[in-house]
C-alpha cells in the first residue's frame, strides 16, 4: 500500500465509492480508499436499491435529483452496468392531510427541477393495478424515480475511479489517526500507514467506532430494517409477457411500507414503528460482523403485512422467498452528516446516512466540490454534521433515531416538533412558563415556546398544512408586540465572547460589517469566501477589547467551530462559547420602557439609551444584565442578557411590573410574523452559505469601503453579474393557507423565482413572504403566480418593511 495520499477515504460502501469518484472526476486522483473487507460489504450489498426523490426541502431534492443524474450516466461512462431501473414511485395519499402535504410539494418539486404529478385515483390503479385500495384520495408520481443493483453501482463508481488513477485498498482497516507536526493526518491501518492531508469518514455502521478514533460522538446509530422477496406473481409475469412496462415503486400509507417488482416477483420493505425498532450495535459492530444478515423478525411488521394483504392481495397469495434483515444508519432528522468536523482540520465526515444508495451519488459530487473548490454551488446547510449540538449525546441519538424511522411513515407537518428525548435542556424559566400555558417546541436541544394557550385552551401544539385554531393566539401575541408589550424567552440563542488585544483586528477581518463603538451594537455577517452567508452575528462591543456575539441557536457548534479554526496561533484572541451561562428575555412594545424602568437604575430615555446600544447592569435583584436595544420585533424593546441562576426572580418581577401595561408572553410563531413584516432575513432560509449577500438583500450591512474580509471579492463580483437574482417582499392574499417555504413564482406559466420563508402577518392581516426574484421583476408592483395548496394565489412584489418602514417605532 502507498504510504503518503492527498486524501483517504475510509469505508468502501456507496458512499465512500462515490466519493472517490466524486474527487477523481474533479482532478484529485491521488486518492485512496481504506476499505476493512470488500467494496459494499456492510450495508450497501444488502439495500433495497430505491432511489426516492420526494423532498420538500428544496436542497435535499436538489440533491437526490443529482444522485438520479450521476447514476443514469455511469454505464455509458465505466462499461460496468448499475442495474437502473426508471420505473417510477407513486405514493398514495388516503387522507386530506396527506393530499395538502403532495399539494404544497408540487410547485416545490418543479423549482427542484424534479418531475412529478398529482393523479387521480383511477389514474393510480392504471399505473398500478396490483393496488386494490378503495379510500385514496390521490396520488404523487415521480416518473424518474427507480431502483438500482446496490452492490453494481458501486463498483461502477469504484472502477469509474480507479480509471481516472485513484486506488481501492481492500482488507486494510483503519486503526487509529495521528495529527503529524506538519498539520497533516497519519492513517494507521492493519496493512501500514499512510499520511495525508485529508481525511474523509464513510464508514456506516462504524461510524461510532470510528469517531471515537479521532475524538468525536457522532451521533448516529444503526437501525435494523427488513424486506421480503416473493415467489413469482402471475400478475407480473404477464405483464412481462405482453411487453408492459414495470410498475412503479408503491408507498402507501395505509400499510406504512414500500412495494416493488423484483424479478418476477415482489419486495415488501414495511417500516417498522417505534416500539417494534431494532438498534443494531449501539456499542460497536462486533468483530464477527460484515457482509452479513441477522435473523428476521415477522412479529414487528405484522401490521404491515396484514394491512398490505388487504391493499395488495396479490402479495398473499404467492410464497415468500427471501427475507433480508440488516443494519444501516440513522440520525435524528434522518439526513446524513456530511460536511467538516468539528475541532479537525482537514477531516470530513460521510456518515449517519440512513441510505447509502439514495446519498452515494450526490454525497460524492457534493463533498468532492466542497474539498476541492472551498465551497459548494447549492446549500448543504441540511446536512452538516455541526447541526447538532452537544446535547446529541448517545442517549438522545437513541431514542431521537428510533423515533425517526419509527415515525419514518406518518404523516409529518410544517414546524413539527417530535416528543422523543424531550425535554432535555431547560432555562430555570421552564416551569412557571409552563404554568402560564407554554406550548412548547424545541431548538438546538432547548425547550422553548411556540405558543401560549390562555386558561381553557389546551397546551398542545395544533400541525397541519392549513390554519388552525391557534392563529387567533398567535395574533393576539402579535398585536400585544405592537400595541402594548411582549416577552419573548430568548434563552437558547448562541452567545460568544470574543476578547484579547488583538480581538478588534480579528473580527474586522471576518466580518463583512464595521465594528461598533464600545456601548454599541450593529449586525453583521461571515460570509463565505464564495460571498455567501455562514453566519449572521449581532455584535455588541462591551469593551474596546471584549465583544458579545449573539446568532441563531441552531448555529451553536456550528458558528463556533467555524470561528476557532480561524483563531490566530499567537493568543491574542479569545473565543469563549457563554450560551450556557446567560439567559435572555425579550420585552418588546410601545410600553417596554414603562415595564423596565421601574426595575433598574439604568437610564432607558431615548437620550441616554438609544436605538443599538448596549450597557450592562442590574435589573430587579439580577446583576450582571447585558441590555441591548435591538429586538427582532422591531418595537421598542431590550434584550435582556443575564446569568442565568437570576432567571427566576427576573422573569417574575418583569411580569408583576408588566401586568399593569397589558404584557403578553410570545412565542416563535409570533415571532416568526413579526419579523416577516419587517422583512427580516431568516439564517439558513432567506440567507444561507449559496446565494450572495448581495441575492439576500444585505447591502447595508456589507461595507465594501472598510477594507478587506472574508468574501468580499465574490461579492464585488457579483455587483458586476447581468443576472443578478435579488430578495423582495411579497403580499399574498390567502385564505385558509400560507405560504411556507421553496414555492415557485410564476409569470404566465413559467417559473420565474422562488419563496424562502413566508407566513401570516398578523398585523397586516394578509401572507408576507420574502422570495428570490431576477432583477427585473424586483420592483414593487411586479404580480406574480403561487400556488397554495394547488390554489393559485396573486404575489405582488412590495416594498421591504411593510411595517414601520423607517423603524420610527423601534426608535422612540
Amino acid at each position: 500500500m502507498q504510504t503518503h495520499a492527498r486524501v483517504v477515504i475510509v469505508g468502501g460502501g456507496c458512499v465512500g465509492a462515490g466519493i472517490l469518484y466524486g474527487l477523481a472526476k474533479r482532478g484529485w486522483t491521488d486518492v485512496a480508499l481504506l476499505e476493512r473487507t470488500q467494496l459494499t460489504a456492510g450495508s450497501t450489498w444488502h439495500a433495497a436499491g430505491l432511489v426516492p426523490s420526494y423532498a420538500r426541502n428544496i436542497n435535499v431534492g436538489r440533491m437526490i435529483k443529482k444522485t438520479i443524474e450521476i447514476y443514469e450516466g455511469l454505464e455509458a461512462e465505466t462499461g460496468q452496468p448499475v442495474g437502473w431501473h426508471k420505473c417510477g414511485q407513486l405514493r398514495i395519499a388516503n387522507s386530506r392531510d396527506r393530499l395538502d402535504e403532495f399539494k404544497s410539494y408540487m410547485s416545490v418539486a418543479d423549482v427542484q427541477g424534479m418531475r412529478a404529478q398529482l393523479l387521480t385515483p383511477a389514474e393510480a390503479r392504471e399505473l398500478c393495478p396490483l393496488l386494490h385500495n378503495d379510500h385514496m384520495l390521490g396520488a404523487l408520481y415521480h416518473p424518474d424515480d427507480g431502483h438500482i443493483a446496490p452492490a453494481d453501482v458501486t463498483h461502477a463508481m469504484a472502477k469509474g475511479a480507479r480509471d481516472l488513477g485513484a486506488k481501492a485498498y481492500l482488507n486494510t482497516e483503519v486503526t487509529g489517526f495521528k495529527r503529524t507536526a506538519g498539520g497533516e493526518w497519519l492513517v494507521e491501518t492493519t496493512k501500514g500507514d499512510i499520511t495525508c492531508e485529508h481525511v474523509i469518514c464513510a464508514t456506516g455502521n462504524y461510524a461510532r467506532q470510528t469517531g471515537a478514533l479521532l475524538g468525536l460522538d457522532i451521533p448516529a446509530i444503526p437501525i435494523l430494517h427488513q424486506y421480503w422477496v416473493t415467489e413469482a406473481v402471475p400478475e407480473i409475469v404477464e405483464r412481462k409477457r405482453q411487453g408492459r412496462p414495470e410498475m412503479p415503486i408503491l408507498r402507501d400509507e395505509g400499510f406504512e411500507g414500500y412495494l416493488r417488482e423484483e424479478g418476477d416477483g415482489l419486495m415488501f420493505g414495511p417500516y417498522e414503528r417505534t416500539e417494534h425498532l431494532k438498534l443494531f450495535a449501539e456499542d460497536g459492530v462486533p468483530s464477527w460482523f460484515g457482509a452479513d444478515l441477522v435473523e428476521e423478525d415477522f412479529e414487528a411488521v405484522s401490521w404491515n403485512w396484514g394491512q398490505a394483504l388487504q391493499l395488495v392481495p396479490a402479495l398473499g397469495r404467492v410464497g415468500i422467498k427471501a427475507n433480508v434483515r440488516g443494519p444501516f444508519q440513522m440520525t435524528a432528522d434522518e439526513l446524513p452528516l456530511m460536511g467538516p468536523a468539528r475541532g479537525l482540520p482537514n477531516v470530513w465526515l460521510a456518515e449517519g446516512v440512513p441510505g447509502g444508495i439514495l446519498w452515494g451519488g450526490t454525497i460524492g459530487y457534493y463533498l468532492s466540490e466542497r474539498i476541492v473548490e472551498g465551497g459548494n454551488s447549492l446549500d448543504t446547510s441540511d446536512l452538516d454534521p455541526r447541526r447538532f449540538g452537544d446535547y446529541a449525546s448517545k442517549a438522545w441519538t437513541r431514542e431521537k433515531v428510533r423515533e425517526a424511522w419509527g415515525t419514518h411513515a406518518e404523516q409529518k407537518y410544517p414546524g413539527q416538533d417530535m416528543p422523543a428525548a424531550r425535554p432535555q435542556k431547560t432555562a430555570p424559566s421552564y416551569d412557571r412558563l409552563t404554568e402560564l400555558g407554554a406550548v412548547w417546541g424545541v431548538l438546538n436541544g432547548w425547550e422553548m415556546p411556540n405558543w401560549f394557550a390562555p386558561k381553557g385552551v389546551e397546551a398542545k401544539d395544533q400541525y397541519s398544512w392549513r390554519w388552525t385554531p391557534k392563529g387567533v393566539f398567535v395574533g393576539e401575541e402579535v398585536q400585544a408586540v405592537r400595541n402594548a408589550v411582549g416577552l419573548v424567552e430568548m434563552t437558547p440563542m448562541t452567545k460568544f465572547e470574543v476578547s484579547g488585544r488583538g480581538a478588534a483586528a480579528w473580527l474586522d477581518k471576518i466580518l463583512a460589517n464595521r465594528l461598533p463603538a464600545a456601548g454599541r451594537v450593529t449586525l453583521a455577517h461571515h460570509l463565505t469566501v464564495g460571498g455567501g452567508v455562514q453566519a449572521e452575528y449581532m455584535v455588541a462591543r462591551l469593551k474596546d477589547d471584549l465583544f458579545y456575539l449573539i446568532s441563531t441557536p441552531r448555529a451553536e457548534r456550528w458558528n463556533f467551530d467555524d470561528l476557532s479554526k480561524l483563531l490566530l496561533a499567537d493568543g491574542s484572541v479569545s473565543l469563549r462559547n457563554v450560551t450556557n451561562d446567560r439567559g435572555c428575555f425579550t420585552v418588546v412594545g410601545p410600553k417596554a420602557r414603562d415595564v423596565l424602568q421601574p426595575l433598574t437604575e439604568i437610564d432607558l430615555s431615548n437620550e441616554s439609551f438609544p436605538w443599538f446600544s448596549v450597557k450592562t447592569g442590574s435589573v430587579a435583584l439580577a446583576s450582571d444584565v447585558r441590555l441591548l436595544r435591538v429586538n427582532y420585533e422591531s418595537e421598542l424593546g431590550w434584550e435582556l442578557y443575564h446569568p442565568l441562576p437570576y432567571q427566576r426572580q427576573l422573569l417574575d418581577a418583569i411580569l408583576k411590573e408588566g401586568e399593569k401595561h397589558g404584557m403578553r408572553l410570545v412565542g416563535l410563531h409570533a415571532l416568526e410574523s413579526l419579523r416577516l413584516e419587517k422583512s427580516y432575513r431568516a439564517m439558513y432560509r432567506d440567507m444561507n452559505p449559496e446565494l450572495n449577500a448581495l441575492e439576500s438583500g444585505l447591502e447595508r450591512f456589507i461595507r465594501l469601503d472598510k477594507g478587506d474580509f472574508v468574501g468580499r471579492d465574490a461579492v464585488l463580483e457579483y455587483k458586476t453579474r447581468n443576472d443578478q437574482r435579488r430578495s423582495v417582499t411579497l403580499k399574498i392574499e390567502t385564505d385558509g393557507a400560507s405560504a411556507l417555504a421553496c414555492e415557485g413564482l410564476y409569470i404566465d406559466g413559467e417559473l420565474v423565482g422562488r419563496i424562502t420563508s413566508g407566513g401570516y402577518g398578523y398585523a397586516l392581516g394578509h401572507d408576507v413572504a420574502l422570495a428570490l426574484l431576477p432583477e427585473r421583476l424586483a420592483k414593487p408592483g411586479t404580480k406574480l403566480d403561487v400556488a397554495i395548496l394547488g390554489e393559485w394565489r396573486v404575489a405582488e412584489v412590495i416594498a421591504d418593511s411593510p411595517y414601520d418602514p423607517t423603524s420610527a417605532r423601534a426608535r422612540m
